[in-house]
């Protein structure tokens, strides 16, 4: 009997066929600064067709929504003829404002809570508390305690902005490495320069980013502020347009507030990576 080669007995293996091409997307890669840009551009451009297509279509009276070319017709006739810049200029002045005199507070106090356990303990409950009561429940008492001027609208913003910031920063400060505090105290450091050189360096950027996701928060609760007692702002705009059913008016106030807070953001964003550099390494 003739031997069978050992390599005759092998069944064939096809060849495995190679991907076709790079997946489009892979879990968390990042994509390029341009594609982002880009992208976020196809998302709007995709949202004002279909804004469009509603309204051009009939499915929804003007008087309920207005189209896109109506919205920029009616936002130019604002700013050109009936002085909305100085409404955008409080409106801008009071989120700033409010949301400076929560941070002044809150950072000292958020940076104490987590350090040290003891001040944790005597604020947390308090602050937890706090943070789930809406500021606009507080309106009628802001009322009667302060009026219906500026500090009222202030107080709105921050109440809003102080007891979340409080504790964003007590959370990112005790989530500091123990080992590198541990190191620091080895050497011979004392509390204030285990604060100073370790604490502080390690949580300013989230520091920082918090900062920038509450000062989201202010823009949320200025028009709520304006919408009472004001005779000057967005949110008076707003009202005023909503009895003369002038929806226009009202989204493009609306569409205002967000490019205001979408620059205020992206600048905010840049100045966060300008002064903290070494954020960028993580």
């Amino acid at each position: 009997m003739q031997a069978v080669p050992l390599h005759a007995a092998e069944p064939a293996v096809a060849p495995v066929a190679a991907p076709a091409g790079k997946p489009r997307m892979k879990l968390l890669v990042p994509v390029s600064p341009s594609r982002r840009v880009w992208l976020g551009v196809a998302f709007f451009a995709v949202f004002i067709g279909f804004w469009w297509a509603i309204t051009a279509s009939g499915w929804v009276p003007p008087h309920f929504l207005a189209s896109p070319w109506k919205t920029l017709q009616a936002g130019y006739d604002l700013f050109a003829t009936q002085n909305f810049i100085h409404d955008v200029g409080m409106t801008v002045w009071r989120v700033v404002g409010g949301f400076l005199i929560a941070a002044v507070i809150a950072v000292p106090l958020g940076i104490a809570m987590g350090a040290y356990k003891p001040v944790e303990s005597f604020f947390e409950p308090f602050v937890s508390f706090a943070r789930y009561l809406p500021a606009s429940a507080f309106i009628p008492l802001l009322i009667l305690w302060v009026g219906i001027g500026e500090a009222q609208k202030l107080s709105v913003i921050f109440l809003g902005c102080f007891f979340q910031l409080t504790l964003m920063i007590a959370m990112i400060v005790a989530g500091t490495r123990r080992d590198l505090v541990e190191a620091a105290y080895t050497l011979g450091a004392k509390d204030r320069g285990v604060i100073r050189r370790v604490l502080l360096p390690g949580a300013a950027p989230e520091i920082a980013e918090a900062l920038r996701q509450v000062l989201g928060l202010g823009w949320t609760y200025v028009i709520v502020a304006e919408l009472i007692g004001a005779s000057s702002g967005i949110g008076h705009m707003i009202t005023d347009s909503q009895a003369l059913m002038a929806t226009e008016n009202i989204i493009a106030g609306i569409v205002v507030i967000g490019l205001v807070g979408l620059c205020s953001d992206l600048l905010f964003k840049k100045a966060n990576q300008r002064l903290f550099p070494w954020s960028l390494l993580r």
